[in-house]
């Protein structure tokens, strides 16, 4: 049975004000033996939660499950989706129970979910319980991508739980304690959508606006003005991914979050070599959600978002797909315009010219064609920038150096057009162009050392470098490098 904790975490919720068809309310199911793993103390101290009380036994016991705080109030979101394309009418929280809301000390109001936390009414036969391996990769990427600068769920804490779980083999559990500003997803709305549940859109979709965008409430039809804002989210999102590498893995409509927020890092991977079609999830055999395949499936993404939101976009249905198809042209532009100008940043280019989009094309082709390190060959670009004498360390990324010579040729010709100084040029260069991301066989060793030697300290020394992936870190200079032949990782997987 779960223990009351005292209250120690300022909840204030407002999920559980919402019709009891939106959720299950299901409590954590107790583990054998916690033990912490780490805990993010920053994060905490944000949060209005003392680090070292969630250290200590009463906290691991929340995070582990094993006690409900004051104030909490646990329950499993109810949502469908289309995975991989296909209608999907009920889904929900199956491995994650929703403990409550905080609002910051900076005043933004979270969520607070425990992953691995037990069997819920949706689990589907499932055990609702987590590996190691997922939780120690969803901690490290999604702090990661914190750094990086990129709208992200958080991870809290992640602690052992003394028990194993069966999945080919059997596993240590763990469970992961993330933060997010919610976790409604496209398929939360689907899931009413999906039952013709007009009353359910509508209460959701008022929520969503109360808790992410109250300034739209004053709108002329607020509910155009919702699809219009997450539009704009998840271009920019999209974007972010692309222009450091990032290939989410699992692009079903349950993962997409309205807040613009990455979620669910669960066979996700960042390229080494540059390619478009690159795709590491096991789950993906046929490419769907590869690389370069990410804008147009948001786009997927986001009609279906437009399709629920029908009925509170006209009162005539031809008339709501009237409007949707016009709000949905959106996209391409502002995706174009947050891609576009991301990489003319990452190419050191201040002002904007028509060639630019054919230059930065060149590279990422010669890139392609020579398997060139996608991270580092932006980040030497930063040392190119200077003068020829940095282009050794470039040349040497592309199988062919000759390729990258030819375009450096015309890149130099264009910076030469271009009124910063080169020192400050490189500075904003590195700026935007990562020396660290948790490169695939990176998390893979940090999950091994956990699982086969219950070795912590490479994991906690990978979250630590992750931490600051724009500066020099020169005592840790190997994590900027590439995977040797014998070390990459070729496939992903899913942590169900």
């Amino acid at each position: 049975m779960t223990a009351a904790i005292p209250f120690a975490i300022p909840f204030t919720n407002t999920y559980a004000r919402l019709p009891e068809r939106f959720f299950a309310p299901v409590a954590p199911t107790p583990v054998a033996a916690p033990r912490l793993i780490r805990v993010n103390r920053d994060l905490a101290g944000l949060l209005g939660i003392d680090p070292d009380w969630l250290a200590g036994p009463e906290g691991v016991a929340v995070l582990a499950g094993n006690g409900v705080p004051e104030g909490a109030e646990p329950l499993a979101m109810a949502y469908a989706g289309h995975q991989f394309g296909n209608r999907v009418p009920q889904l929900g929280d199956g491995r994650a129970i929703l403990l409550g809301e905080v609002i910051g000390r900076d005043g933004l109001r979270r969520d607070i979910q425990l992953k691995g936390s037990g069997p819920t009414p949706f689990s589907r036969r499932g055990d609702g319980r987590a590996a190691l391996g997922p939780v120690l990769r969803e901690y490290a990427v999604s702090e990661a991508m914190a750094a990086l600068g990129i709208p992200t769920t958080r991870a809290l804490a992640a602690v052992l739980t003394g028990e194993t779980v069966q999945r080919e083999t059997a596993l240590p559990g763990g469970v992961l304690a993330r933060v997010a500003s919610s976790h409604i997803r496209v398929g939360t709305f689907q899931f009413f959508a999906m039952r013709g549940d007009v009353d359910g859109v509508r209460a959701l979709a008022d929520h969503v606006i109360g808790r992410h965008d109250p300034d739209l409430a004053q709108a002329e039809n607020p509910y155009r003005a919702l699809l219009t804002r997450v539009i704009e989210r998840q271009a920019d999102l999209v974007a972010r991914w692309l222009l450091v590498g990032f290939i989410h893995g699992v692009m079903n409509t349950d993962n997409c979050a309205v807040s613009g927020e990455t979620i669910d890092f669960g066979p996700c991977a960042f390229l080494d070599a540059y390619d478009p079609a690159a795709v590491f999830s096991a789950i993906d055999e046929n490419g769907r959600y590869a690389y370069g395949n990410q804008p147009g499936i948001l786009h997927w993404n986001l009609t279906r978002f437009a399709e629920a939101l029908l009925p509170l976009l006209a009162p005539e249905t031809e008339d709501g797909i009237a409007v949707a198809q016009d709000l949905l042209a959106a996209f391409g532009p502002r995706f174009e315009a947050a891609y576009y100008g991301g990489l003319r940043a990452k190419l050191g280019l201040a002002t904007v010219r028509d060639e630019d989009l054919e230059l930065a094309g060149a590279l990422l082709q010669a890139m392609s064609a020579n398997r060139a390190d996608f991270t580092l060959t932006f980040r030497r670009l930063g040392d190119a920038a200077l003068g020829p004498e940095g282009d050794a360390a470039l040349r040497a990324l592309f199988a062919d150096p000759a390729a990258y010579d030819a375009w450096a040729t015309r890149w130099r010709a264009r910076l030469a057009a271009e009124p910063m100084d080169p020192a400050a040029r490189r500075a904003a260069m590195n700026g935007v162009n990562p020396a660290f991301i948790p490169r695939n066989h990176r998390v893979e060793a940090v999950i091994e050392a956990a699982i086969a030697r219950d070795d912590f300290a490479p994991f906690h020394e990978l979250v630590t470098v992750l931490a600051r992936p724009y500066d020099d870190q020169p005592a840790f200079a190997a994590y900027a490098e590439p995977p040797q032949a014998h070390e990459r990782v070729l496939r992903t997987f899913c942590g169900t």
